[in-house]
Formats: C-alpha cells, structure tokens, sequence
C-alpha cells in the first residue's frame, strides 16, 4: 500500500520525495529572517515516522553532522516510513554559538510551548506541531555542556514498553534510565505518546568523531530496528550496559583541576579521580569517586569552584561488562574504517 502524502507546514510532499521544508520562524530585530529547516525523506513503502532532532541547544553541534552524514546515507533511497531531520532547532542560539535563546531562555525547558508565548514558547510549538505530532519515534541529539564532554550514551525511559530494546538497537555503551523532566522535548513528546530516546556524546562547541560516529551508528541502528532501512550484515554490534543510576562527584574547595581520570576509566569508591591545587600555594586536595562504575562524564575546565560538578559516575550491576562495551565501541569507531558504508 502506498503511503498518503505527508503535509508539513502547508507543503504536501509525495511518497517517494525527498525535500527541504523551511518552517517560517520569527525574524531578527535586524529584520531577516529566519527559517527552520526539516529535511524530510517520504518513502515510497509504508513504515514508521521518525523524527531525529539537533542543537536543541545551540552550541551542542555534534547532532548537526550526525544528521548531515545520515542524510548522505544511499542507504534512504529504499527508505520504509518518513524520517523528519531536523539538524538545528535552536537556529537564534546556533548563530550565537549559545546553548539558549536570545532572551536567555532554554529551548529543552520550554515544551510545549505556545503560539504566543515568549520566543522560546513559540519555537517549541512550531516543534512540536510540526515535526513531533504524529510521529512514532523520535531520537534527539545532544552533547555535554560548555566545558563538560560526556561518553557516548543513551537515556530514555525504560519503563515504557519497547524503549529497551529499542535503545539497545541504539547500541550506544551506556543506557540510562532517566526520568522525563518537565519542559523537555522528551517529556512533552511523550505526552503526545511519542516515544524519544536523547542521545548524549562529546561536548559543546566542539565536534567529537567518536562521538558523531557513534551517534550516526546509532540512528542507522534504531531504523534497521524499525524496519525503515534493511539490515546490515557489516555493522558489528555492541552489547549496551544499562546504569542503575548516577552520581556526580563534586569539587571539596576552589582551585586547579589536575591528574584527571578519562572518560570511560572504572573507578572505585574512594579512589582518586583528580587533584585541586591552590594557584598561589602548595597544597593539594583529593577528588575521590563516592561510588564505584565509570566516568560518563567529566568537566574539561580546569579551574574549579568548590560544589562544582566534576565527574559523572554511573552505577553499574556488573561494572566489567559497562567497561568492555565502552572498549567494544572504541575499538570500533576510533579508527578509519568502512562502518557506515552501506551494504548492498
């Protein structure tokens, strides 16, 4: 059966088309304008409706070139369903290099939204209505935040029937189980009944190949899991580690961050993960990990502030197998290789 056309911003676009729709959005006190830009691929065969979303936050531009390399993919000419690509939806702090909106709103605490509401209120309407609603799934792409890089990892809410698995076809190290919080994309897309799983990897500002790759593995993992794409014989899986919850260690006084554990290391409760010194002085003050499993996450500025959060621990049932799927993947992507060429 063919699918009917999909009409997106009063634009109707045929089964089997691929285009761009650019959704008008408020202008510029300088008067241009501006448009968000949802690349939208109709498949010619029925099938689920994904939507997979960037920049949230503006600076966080790791998503942007997972969806430009997803959308290169030759693999989507025999696509199954719609896939609805979204590479910047915070265009006003994407062109400021900001995590937030120009009146120092956050985009991901702003859901729904209202069409006349602040400028924040109104982009997440236009979001929502257009490019969540009606959707069966959505996969939105996030980084660390300015100064912080964070392990490539997944979070969504397991409880809910068929995100597991669906978040295992992700095939990310790390998966979270992580409670909606109000505001967010994810909360209010569930509300609709639309399902999304975020994605976290790398840091602000800064583009991460590990990061990128394995986000990009992962959305081409999820559609193989839905069906929208066939599925690969040359793509090596991962077996994810599901974390029972988390836990940050935070800085004992101000000063400089030193000696500092990477991202992925196991750690052990009360074993060190750092050293702050005192800029003008000689002494030196232990960072220790107050649970045991791995940094997820870690701050990349050196110059701390006591109670700053430092290290992201996660807690794991079996911390070896999180450590060896962290490995797994790192052996996988970190080196050129082919892994997103597609089969044929």
């Amino acid at each position: 059966m063919t699918p009917a056309p999909l009409k997106i911003s009063d634009q109707l676009i045929a089964p089997g088309s691929r285009t761009r729709v650019d959704i008008t959005l408020p202008s510029l006190f300088t008067q241009n304008p501006v448009v968000l830009p949802v690349h939208v691929l109709h498949g010619r065969r029925p099938g689920p409706r994904l939507f997979v979303t960037a920049a949230v936050h503006g600076d966080e531009i790791n998503g942007i070139e997972i969806i430009r390399r997803l959308l290169a993919m030759t693999a989507l000419r025999h696509l199954h369903g719609t896939l609805l690509a979204v590479p910047v939806v915070n265009v006003y702090g994407f062109i400021r290099l900001s995590r937030y909106l120009p009146d120092r709103r956050d985009l991901n605490r702003s859901f729904p939204g209202s069409e006349s509401g602040s400028l924040a209120a109104r982009l997440a309407a236009i979001v929502l209505n257009e490019v969540v609603k009606d959707s069966d799934l959505g996969i939105d792409l996030h980084t660390g935040a300015a100064h912080r890089e964070n392990l490539p990892q997944l979070r969504a809410a397991l409880d809910d029937i068929g995100l597991l698995d669906l978040a295992s076809a992700f095939g990310a190290p790390v998966i979270i189980n992580s409670e909606l919080r109000d505001g967010s994309l994810r909360a209010e897309s569930a509300a609709l009944g639309v399902p999304v799983l975020v994605y976290e990897g790398g840091e602000a500002l800064r583009f991460n190949e590990l990061a990128i790759r394995a986000g990009l593995r992962g959305a081409l993992g999820v559609m193989r899991h839905l069906g929208m794409l066939r599925r690969s014989r040359r793509a090596p899986s991962t077996q994810p580690a599901l974390a029972r919850s988390t836990q940050w260690a935070r800085a004992g006084q101000s000063g400089v961050l030193g000696q500092v554990k990477r991202l992925g290391a196991r750690v052990g409760r009360g074993e060190q993960l750092a050293t702050i010194s005192d800029p003008f002085g000689d002494s030196d003050t232990p960072v220790n990990a107050p649970v045991s499993g791995i940094i997820i996450g870690r701050t990349n500025l050196p110059l701390v502030t006591e109670g700053e959060a430092l290290f992201h621990i996660a807690r794991f049932g079996q911390t070896d197998a999180a450590v060896e799927s962290v490995e797994q993947l790192q052996s996988l992507l970190d080196p050129p290789d082919d892994l997103f060429v597609d089969a044929t």
